[in-house]
């Protein structure tokens, strides 16, 4: 029930009994500020209506408590993580579950959504943090560096870094492009609770149980400000959406930060306790806590809370001069555009899980997936938040693989069918129609999929007899045959023609010179050819070597702007390998002094290591031009983005 007006600025109170036992996790949705997701010790997680006290749905399928949860930003998805270290991910839109993702070994303490949505970070009282592709059910990373216990996990703006901050007082800044730590933040006293980055600056926020918030140049790697007179614990932080202030949450106030130098701008009394999480929408600060079994919201007006003042109120030293707050808008450092990697610190490596060593799902994964459910209580409230309003394409679409079927095998198929049909059907009332109005006149996609129920470029009119009369319902078998054998020797040319090319590429594939027979199918000018060729090479990685790349990369360059879907997928593949096992050996070599005396192999090295990043540079062009695209496709030149970022 709503409860009084507490203060002038802190207006509104609502209490909810959230879960039957105790609730240990509560999250707001950052997208609209309407959305509230509990998860408790009874295994379940409830989504809640901010503004109403009704539960929409519940969620079930874990065997332990709820430890965290985390809503990806357009709230369409949420994970859960609970006590045994198993991790679930939810469409919300479809009330399923859509991932169940093993491979931490005890409580999930902290999860966060990477900003383009097809990611998930995870951190664990096993001290590890995972990276997880939630489409593909795989772990990306595993980054280890922390001793205790890893409390929070926030991706910065752009998707190049995550920050953790742990257990055991420090914060830690890792590089997603290159795979390793990038700096470690140490100045804490106490167990690290929350970290948030600046919306724009390279400014990072750090709120600890030793009382006291840090602001953090990522630019330099050192503290800007430290604020460190409170008397409880920091809960939570949140930058504003222009970047002006810092809102932090203690158990009994909010209170409002500038920096450069450190200054409190407003203390707003909140008598909420044990607060869990805030959000920003339409002016408004929402807050949530929880105590017990019950789940309390609030809401504060930030029309009426300053987020800065020419006359700071406390916290200001006695030797220091004042100084003006920043303008609304301006910079003090560099905004997130394009992020540097490069680090004076000692840098440790990160185990990097590749394609083999992902896990795959057991069948007792799928067992859980199948029993967990949601229970819709509240249709109409479900339908309003959580049903997409026009009919657009979901987000994520559905996980299928990509196949890679020969096109012209497809072809021939077709035309068996077509005979079949005329000589193995006498009646011609009883066939059903094979050319429609609507396969006629379809236009061709700019992306050709690889799963179609009919071959590209071939119309069904064109082996078809013309139908003179339109009462004429018989046809002859002559006629017919010599309809359907229209165009067919063209189609039997073309596939003789691929078949010699084959087999002279597997001619030289059986002197086991891999180098030699990709130069071959490169010289076949069949980019079909090639992509067989890449397709039996990506099973195997051990198979790669620096100087396949510098014939391949050309390769792959076509094959990302193919209009066929099975030849971008390839591409896409052969990229990933590439760039996971040659690409920090690239860098490495280029950046070496030149050595003393001659050494030819190594002048060699050099040369294919300048041809490969060259190579690249270009490619990279192609991989940011098509990151815009939705779906399967973006998701795939995204993730190729990132591990191509050390290039810029």
């Amino acid at each position: 029930a709503a409860c009084p007006v507490e203060t002038e600025k802190c207006f509104w109170r609502k209490n909810i009994m959230a879960h039957s036992s105790n609730v240990s996790s509560v999250v707001l949705g950052k997208g609209s500020g309407r959305m509230l997701a509990t998860g408790g010790d009874d295994c379940r997680v409830n989504i809640w209506s901010v503004s109403k006290p009704n539960c929409i749905m519940s969620l079930t399928g874990h065997t332990s408590p709820i430890e965290s949860l985390q809503v990806n930003p357009n709230e369409k998805l949420i994970v859960a993580g609970s006590r045994s270290g198993s991790i679930r991910v939810w469409d919300l839109e479809a009330a399923k579950v859509l991932r169940s993702l093993p491979g931490h070994k005890a409580n999930i303490c902290s999860l966060h959504f990477h900003p383009f949505g097809s990611f998930v970070a995870s951190g664990s009282l096993d001290t590890n943090i995972k990276l997880w592709d939630v489409r593909r059910k795989g772990c990306i990373f595993t980054f280890k560096g922390h001793k205790e216990a890893v409390r929070c996990l926030r991706f910065s703006p752009d998707g190049k870094w995550v920050a953790s901050a742990a257990d055991d007082h420090t914060v830690k800044l890792w590089d997603l492009t290159a795979g390793k730590l990038m700096f470690e933040f140490t100045g804490h006293t106490g167990p690290v609770n929350v970290v948030e980055f600046h919306p724009n600056e390279y400014l990072l926020a750090s709120g600890s149980s030793d009382r006291t918030v840090r602001f953090w140049d990522l630019e330099k790697f050192q503290v800007v400000s430290c604020i460190e007179e409170e008397a409880t614990p920091v809960r939570c932080v949140l930058f504003s959406p222009d970047g002006c202030c810092l809102y932090s949450g203690f158990q009994d106030s909010l209170r409002v930060y500038g920096w450069e130098p450190e200054r409190c701008f407003d203390v707003v009394v909140v008598n909420w306790g044990k607060v869990a999480d805030l959000s920003i929408s339409n002016n408004q600060l929402i807050g949530v806590s929880f105590a017990q079994s019950t789940v309390s919201s609030f809401v504060v007006d930030l029309s009426r809370v300053p987020k800065s003042d020419s006359i700071p109120h406390g916290l200001i030293r006695d030797d220091q001069p004042l100084v003006p707050p920043t303008p609304t808008g301006s910079s003090l450092r560099r905004i997130y555009d394009r992020p540097s990697t490069s680090c004076s610190k000692s840098q440790s490596r990160v185990k990097h899980n590749s394609e083999s060593e992902r896990h795959s799902p057991s069948s007792e994964d799928d067992r859980d997936e199948k029993e967990s459910r949601a229970e819709i209580q509240n249709q109409e409230d479900y339908k309003e938040i959580f049903q997409p309003k026009n009919a657009i394409c979901r987000t994520p679409p559905r996980n299928e693989p990509f196949p890679a079927p020969p096109e012209d095998g497809e072809a021939r198929l077709f035309l068996l069918e077509l005979l079949s049909q005329f000589l193995l059907q006498p009646d011609p009332v009883q066939k059903p129609p094979i050319g429609s109005s609507t396969s006629l006149t379809r236009t061709e996609p700019s992306v050709i999929p690889a799963a179609r129920n009919e071959p590209i470029g071939l119309k069904a009119s064109d082996f078809l007899p013309a139908v003179k009369n339109q009462s004429q319902t018989e046809l002859v078998d002559e006629e017919a045959m010599s309809q359907i054998r229209k165009g067919h020797e063209t189609m039997c040319v073309v596939l003789t023609s691929r078949h010699k090319n084959l087999d002279a590429v597997r001619a030289v594939w059986s002197t086991s010179d891999i180098k030699n027979s990709l130069d071959s199918a490169v010289a076949i000018n069949d980019l079909s050819v090639v992509v067989d060729l890449l397709n039996i090479v990506n099973q195997k990685a051990s198979l790669w070597k620096l100087d396949l790349c510098t014939i391949v990369l050309p390769q792959i360059e076509k094959l990302l702007q193919s209009k066929y879907e099975s030849y971008v997928q390839t591409g896409c593949t052969s990229l990933k390998l590439i760039l996971q096992r040659f690409l920090p050996l690239i860098t490495d070599i280029l950046a070496a002094p030149p050595s003393v005396g001659v050494d030819i192999s190594r002048e060699e090295r050099l040369q294919k290591c300048k041809l490969c990043y060259k190579q690249l540079k270009n490619i990279s062009n192609v991989v940011k031009n098509k990151s815009g695209l939705s779906g399967r496709h973006g998701s795939a030149f995204r993730e190729l983005l990132l591990l191509m970022a050390v290039l810029d």
